[in-house]
């Protein structure tokens, strides 16, 4: 676990986490309940996949300088860390530096599981972003107890 902990792995050498929002209770027996880590977020779903292979495909850049891609956006950076932590210090502080000073608008800022699920996995084009270790250990990243000034979402 230690050099887990190094190398910024989670603590669980886990081929699946559980991926379910919607229910109180996890039914680990069933499939659907489970993140396909198998598949990238961008394939979590069929249509999702065709999507991001049709985009791929058709992919024209009049300058020809920019080779066609299927995601135009990264998995993970110090920007979608430190928003997912912004409730933690010292992740606030590196949050705040990246923004100017300023904490985002509460609509964008991480405020539900299930909504950042759906976001990347499912429902919006430019988010194939990845789950952090903290996720599955670290319950303050859900509360505010430092009572930061994170706006209202609408």
């Amino acid at each position: 676990m230690y050099l887990n902990t190094l190398a910024g792995r989670s603590y669980n050498d886990l081929m699946q986490y559980p991926a379910d929002y919607d229910n109180k209770e996890l039914n680990l027996t069933n499939p659907s309940t489970f993140r396909d880590l198998s598949k990238p977020m961008g394939a979590q779903t069929i249509d999702r996949l065709l999507q991001f292979q049709k985009r791929f495909v058709e992919w024209d850049d009049p300058t020809g300088s920019t080779p066609a891609y299927h995601y135009g956006t990264c998995y993970s950076s110090a920007m979608i860390v430190a928003s997912y932590l912004v409730r933690t210090e010292p992740f606030a502080q590196v949050f705040l530096r990246l923004q100017s000073g300023h904490f985002e608008l509460a609509d964008r800022m991480f405020h539900s599981i299930k909504y950042f699920w759906l976001s990347a996995s499912k429902n919006n084009m430019a988010d194939v972003k990845e789950l952090i270790t903290e996720f599955f250990y670290l319950p303050n990243l859900l509360l505010n107890t430092n009572k930061f000034d994170l706006g209202m979402i609408n």
